[in-house]
């Protein structure tokens, strides 16, 4: 099942290096293949929280998530976004912002292609870094979890669900504090970051607002399916706002991915390739862990996501001050991830058969 889920990344695989071969020769193999295995590793939790969402949609909608949704992926954040930065911030055209991106500058001098994109950073990771930690917290709040990973912390969290708007409120704070430790960047910092909430905010109620009137639109064999306790999936207006939400959380995700990359290269090519690339494979993962039934199997797996992504939240913003790997970011979703997973299998053993609610 996993082979057959990512026989079209392995094909896009092929086609990327082969790609970057004719374009830059073994070197633009090499990194082209560190640039996916990056992508991937920043990723991994994306992933999970994308089949949460996709197991809400109709089988049309994860089709057009796996190609609308894959080509903006790839050309849209891999591709344009680093354009879109670049002559915004710089005030060129885009025509003039591509041919400073061909021009493949070190990103530490200044006036290049990859130095202008990494000046943008605070900015960047302002906006990327509130809409991340505002799903985060969003989660860790919510006070219907069935399940606890870290019992008392996650106990403890979702009684604060009580007070009304409590994660606008935390991501607010943690905006004001974030500004005033780099003063330097507090102007653009509180900008980008009231923008992420805000966005997040509008796209979240368009879920909320299409999905109330869902149950309306259902025909009759939809109603008998929801009556029986069956998943009702998402059509219609309610299935495009969770795609645009799909959308969105892909970009602030690729973030990390598409500044860390010109820690490795700055030519535009051999990004959009490998991060390309890259996307593929979780997509394909997505759709693994969809069609497995994974996370219900794995009761753990979406908690290890969601603090996988809070803790991408906060390495965004303190890597606006000094750099941070993109070794240790990939690393730190990963292992969340991996002891997510261990204690899900350590809970399935010891509650076999059963069906009650866990308390760790």
């Amino acid at each position: 099942m996993l082979f057959k889920t990512l026989r079209w990344s392995f094909l896009f695989t092929i086609i990327g290096l082969a790609i970057a071969f004719l374009y830059d020769g073994v070197t633009g193999v090499t990194v082209t293949a560190i640039l996916i295995v990056l992508e991937v590793s920043l990723s991994f939790d994306n992933a999970v929280v994308n089949a949460k969402v996709l197991n809400r949609m109709s089988e049309f909608w994860v089709k057009i998530f796996l190609t609308v949704g894959i080509l903006i992926a790839v050309f849209g954040m891999r591709l344009l976004f680093p354009l879109v930065v670049v002559f915004v911030t710089a005030g060129l055209s885009p025509i003039e912002a591509w041919d400073l991106a061909l021009e493949k500058g070190n990103p530490d001098t200044p006036g290049t292609y990859g130095y202008i994109l990494n000046d943008a950073h605070p900015l960047i990771a302002a906006f990327g870094g509130m809409f991340l930690l505002m799903i985060f917290l969003d989660f860790v709040f919510d006070e219907d979890k069935e399940h606890h990973w870290l019992g008392p912390v996650e106990r403890a969290l979702s009684k604060a669900a009580a007070f009304p708007g409590v994660s606008v409120l935390v991501a607010l704070v943690w905006l004001f504090v974030f500004s005033r430790i780099f003063s330097e960047e507090s102007a653009d910092m509180l900008l980008a970051g009231v923008f992420g909430i805000i966005l997040y905010l509008a796209v979240n109620g368009l879920g909320d607002f299409f999905d109330g009137g869902l149950e309306d639109e259902l025909d009759d064999e939809g109603e008998r399916r929801a009556s029986t306790g069956e998943v009702v999936k998402a059509t219609g207006k309610a299935a495009f706002s969770l795609f645009l939400y799909l959308e969105l959380l892909d970009a602030s995700f690729s973030f990390d991915g598409v500044i860390g990359a010109f820690a490795i290269t700055s030519d535009p090519i051999i990004i959009a390739l490998g991060l390309g690339v890259g996307a593929f494979y979780v997509r394909s993962i997505t759709i693994y862990l969809v069609h497995q039934g994974t996370l219900s199997e794995y009761v753990f797996l979406e908690h290890g996501a969601h603090w996988a992504i809070g803790a991408l939240a906060l390495l965004l913003f303190v890597s606006i001050g000094p750099h941070i790997p993109e070794v240790v970011t990939g690393l730190v979703g990963v292992a969340f991830i991996l002891l997510a997973l261990w204690s899900s299998i350590n809970y399935n053993k010891k509650h076999r058969g059963e069906d009650h609610v866990v308390h760790v």
